[in-house]
């Protein structure tokens, strides 16, 4: 009975600890650094004419940047499957239109000088 009450107090115990992990500080400044190190990247990449590939090579600094904060600053690396799911799952809904939007315009753009329909 009183192992009820125990489980009663405390219902993370009923299912098993959940671990918290402790990030080190010396992790947090390592990303931080390397956070400001493609911050540079960036604006070093700014400078350089690469043609087409300028908004590829910013994008995909950016891309870097973004997962390292969501996986270290917001704790996502150290989660439950569940969260790192949820947090694909978002960013797939609000990423996805945009992968399909510039080839739609694009067709509609050119649809306009043809005059046929956007969809041909």
């Amino acid at each position: 009975m009183s192992e009820q009450k125990q489980n009663a107090a405390h219902p993370e115990a009923a299912h098993g600890e959940h671990e918290h992990h402790i990030t080190p500080p010396g992790v947090y400044i390592v990303i931080f650094l390397s956070l400001l190190v493609f911050t540079a990247l960036t604006v070093g990449a700014s400078y350089i004419e690469m043609g087409i590939f300028n908004p590829v090579v910013a994008l995909a600094i950016g891309v870097i940047k973004a997962t390292l904060v969501v996986l270290f600053f917001m704790g996502v690396k150290y989660s439950t499957k569940l969260t790192k799911l949820t947090v694909f799952a978002g960013l797939f809904t609000f990423t996805a239109p945009y992968c399909g939007l510039p080839s739609r315009t694009s067709a509609a753009h050119n649809s306009k000088k043809q005059g046929g329909p956007w969809w041909r």
